[in-house]
């Protein structure tokens, strides 16, 4: 089993910053994929970012691009969200998620994800 604990979310003014990290315990972390979504009041969970555990390959949904970075410390079995330039669209819950440790699909889709954190609040003024 793997816990997913989130955290660094919070309350920011359009243009500013957050990290967002995700502590993973239970065992050590060597799946295809860990991801994150995040999900808007009255929308859906939405894909943000992935990175491949193996080699470290980055991908991220267009509306991201150039100002969200995903990254991840084998050591300390965590996995980063840096969010630069937010806007108030970005406000959302966001959730870590983590594979079960073999290929299960699409890394966009949350289908191919088994573990999931509770999630944290990220919250942009305008």
């Amino acid at each position: 089993q793997v816990q997913l604990v989130e955290s660094g979310g919070g309350l920011v003014q359009a243009g500013g910053s957050l990290r967002l990290s995700c502590a993973a315990s239970g065992r050590a972390i060597s799946g295809y994929f860990m991801a994150w979504f995040r999900q808007a009041p009255g929308k859906e969970r939405e894909f943000v970012a992935a990175i491949r555990w193996s080699g470290g390959s980055t991908y991220y949904t267009d509306s991201v691009k150039g100002r969200f970075t995903i990254s991840r410390d084998n050591a300390k079995n965590t996995v980063y969200l840096q969010l630069n330039s937010l806007n108030a669209e970005d406000t959302a819950v966001y959730y870590c998620a983590a594979d079960r440790g073999y290929y299960s699909g699409p890394y966009y889709d949350s289908s191919s994800y088994h573990y999931w954190g509770p999630g944290t609040q990220v919250t942009v003024s305008s």
